[in-house]
């Protein structure tokens, strides 16, 4: 008990900490690699497309799996004991949408095995000049795609397993790009108030350069472009959560998250949910050493059903000082066998 007690007020401490102290001008975390930041291609794949997750700061790694856990850990994957299928959108801002699509099936082997697309694109945009700079009557777009293939596999009564293969497609106006990257997720669960441990290598992949040999705009420059290489953007990532409360069909859940990008310095992310009688979720949290991030994330997911088949509606907030509030909404349907 006295054990228990002690978890539960560090981790609490922490929270508390991330909540009262995200205006505070002064680094959490050393600036260890921030002077790495923006150095790596295909940036559509560090944002979060889980509401849940969105809703909690990003303390997701190690929370138990719905259909959208393919973006935080495949390895969560594991929990989902029917077939589930989710689509996620979110607002970015300038125009520019993202959508995640994911399918998840159950194996009989203790594993789940299921695809994604994670999609990006720009809208139409005008082509300006030195000498045209409303436009000269031409537009291009930027879209970006990742198609991703995942299994997952429980090891043991404890130990989780998830790997998720992405083939990664970019077009900008007469210029393309592929490459591969993979995820590698661990999960650790424990009888101890839900306890659990996660690590994520995320996005781990080669070098990568556009290609093309138009030149849209040749004004002034040279038409033989030199066309760099630059790497995908890995996370790796470690974290905890546990059941801080519970009473009454009611549950509080806590989460923490160290975040070391290849591209950024590390930061920390710090998330809660409370869970009312496993049909509404609300879900807060903070992200610290992130910069343009001082206002807290909020979150909430509602449970509702079409015949005996559960659906989830999602939403999530995330605030920021440089791009504005980007929101995300998601919708989740389980197939269901028997009635509940």
């Amino acid at each position: 008990m006295k054990l228990r007690i002690k978890l539960i007020a560090l981790l609490f401490a922490f929270c508390f900490q991330g909540v009262f102290c995200f205006e505070l001008h002064a680094q959490i975390l050393p600036n260890f690699g921030g002077q790495r930041a923006g150095l790596s291609t295909l940036s559509f794949l560090k944002n979060d497309m889980n509401t849940r997750s969105v809703g909690m700061g990003g303390a997701s790694v190690a929370l138990d799996g719905d259909i959208f856990s393919v973006s935080s850990n495949p390895a969560a994957l594991t929990h989902l004991d029917e077939m589930r299928v989710g689509i996620s959108h979110m607002l970015l801002g300038g125009g520019i949408h993202q959508a995640l699509l994911s399918y998840q099936g159950k194996l009989k082997s203790e594993a789940t095995m299921g695809f994604s697309v994670n999609t990006l694109n720009s809208g139409a945009m005008k082509v300006r000049t030195e000498f045209e700079p409303d436009g000269n009557g031409q537009y291009f777009s930027v879209s970006q795609t990742a198609f991703g293939l995942n299994y997952s596999q429980k090891l043991s009564e404890m130990f989780n397993l998830g790997v998720n293969m992405k083939y990664i497609f970019e077009q900008m106006a007469a210029y393309r790009n592929h490459v591969l990257a993979f995820d590698i997720g661990f999960l650790y669960e424990t009888d101890f108030n839900d306890l659990k441990f996660a690590v994520l290598l995320q996005n781990f992949g080669g070098n990568s350069a556009i290609a093309g040999d138009e030149v849209m705009v040749s004004y002034n420059r040279n038409e033989e472009l030199e066309l760099s290489r630059y790497t995908v953007p890995t996370v790796f990532k470690m974290g905890l959560s546990m059941t801080a409360w519970e009473q009454d069909n009611k549950k509080l859940t806590a989460a923490a998250e160290l975040n070391n990008p290849n591209d950024n310095a590390e930061n920390l992310r710090l998330g809660a949910e409370l869970d009312l009688k496993e049909i509404l979720q609300v879900q807060a949290g903070v992200k610290l050493s992130v910069k343009g991030q001082r206002v807290p994330t909020f979150g909430f997911r509602y449970k509702s059903r079409i015949g005996v088949h559960p659906i989830h509606v999602g939403y999530a907030l995330n605030p920021g000082s440089f791009l504005g509030n980007q929101h995300l909404i998601s919708l989740q349907f389980t197939r269901n066998k028997m009635e509940r």
